[in-house]
């Protein structure tokens, strides 16, 4: 009995220790006499946690990434091409529904700009991490060096939308699928006949991702107009059912290729962007086939245009 109660007085002796340790206000110098009773586990090694990929900021995927509610983000590239040059302007705008208009003369060089922001309106719905979005998109094609027709803007095409965010979380063929958006979105000139161009889609886009490697893929269709009200009758022959955009980034440089796939009417774009002074970028824009304005959705051309970019698509 002598024994046990020498054996027993070490460890009430360390017991006494660390309630004296809490009671002054050092509970971390009370942990080691704790952990030597058994009653405090060791604390486990902190594992690091993978800083969020370019596609989880933009959308805000995951929950480190969220910034709540009605603050602005951005949604496509912000750009301002100083000159844009075509090869084919198209100075006689035509459709099946208004196969006549008064030719204008164009410049082959205007200047381009885009805006493109989006807000959340509502977060985690359904139960789930999905997320409700407004956005917005206005691009411009400006005759800024046209001045015998007193540099007019040639086009100005408005595309608003509504969509839901779904995250998610798969493997494709090497690729990390981390969003599906569904939406509904409005694109027209605001102008009128019969230059007027609009049209209304449903769309589902796919998110995917491997490195600084990102693929979008959004198949839409069209909401069908009274006969007597549409436009342009026949804008699914040239703008097709869908498009695709790849994004690589290489350090601050960001490339992308943009595709719509139509027989005999598609379009590529290529899109190159470098940095020159912190967040201000170089910008140079390639494209080639149908639509590149809703005004020329019928129009194939090849543009080059080169200027700045605030804005990317990542």
């Amino acid at each position: 009995m002598k024994t046990a109660r020498n054996c027993a007085r070490p460890s009430l002796t360390r017991l006494l220790l660390a309630i004296c340790l809490v009671a002054t206000g050092r509970a971390g110098l009370a942990a080691e006499p704790l952990q030597q009773l058994g009653a405090v586990p060791p604390p486990e090694p902190a594992t690091a946690t993978a800083p969020p990929t370019a596609l989880s900021v933009r959308w805000e995927l995951d929950p480190q990434t969220k910034q709540g509610l009605w603050a602005v983000r951005p949604h496509q590239p912000l750009f301002i091409l100083a000159a844009r040059y075509s090869n084919n302007p198209n100075d006689s705008p035509q459709t099946p529904s208004h196969p006549l208009s008064a030719a204008v003369p164009l410049d082959s060089t205007e200047a381009e700009f885009q805006l493109s922001f989006k807000v959340k309106a509502a977060e985690n719905l359904f139960g789930s991490r999905a997320d409700l979005w407004a956005g917005y998109t206005q691009q411009s094609q400006w005759q800024v060096y046209n001045g015998g027709i007193s540099r007019p803007f040639r086009e100005t095409d408005y595309q608003p939308e509504i969509f839901l965010t779904f995250p998610t979380h798969y493997e494709l063929l090497g690729l990390t699928g981390r969003f599906v958006n569904l939406g509904l979105v409005h694109q027209s000139n605001g102008r009128a006949d019969p230059l007027s161009r609009s049209w209304n889609r449903i769309y589902a886009q796919f998110g995917f991702e491997r490195g600084n490697f990102a693929l979008l893929m959004r198949p839409w269709y069209r909401l069908k107009e009274n006969a007597a009200d549409d436009d342009n009758p026949d804008i699914v022959g040239y703008m097709g059912h869908g498009d695709v955009t790849a994004i690589y980034q290489r350090g601050r440089q960001e490339f992308s290729l943009l595709g719509r796939f139509n027989a005999g009417h598609g379009a590529a774009q290529a899109t190159w962007s470098f940095p020159i002074q912190e967040r201000l970028k170089g910008y140079v824009k390639l494209f080639r086939g149908y639509g590149e304005t809703l005004i020329d959705y019928n129009w194939i051309q090849t543009t080059i245009g080169a200027g700045i970019l605030l804005v990317d698509w990542l």
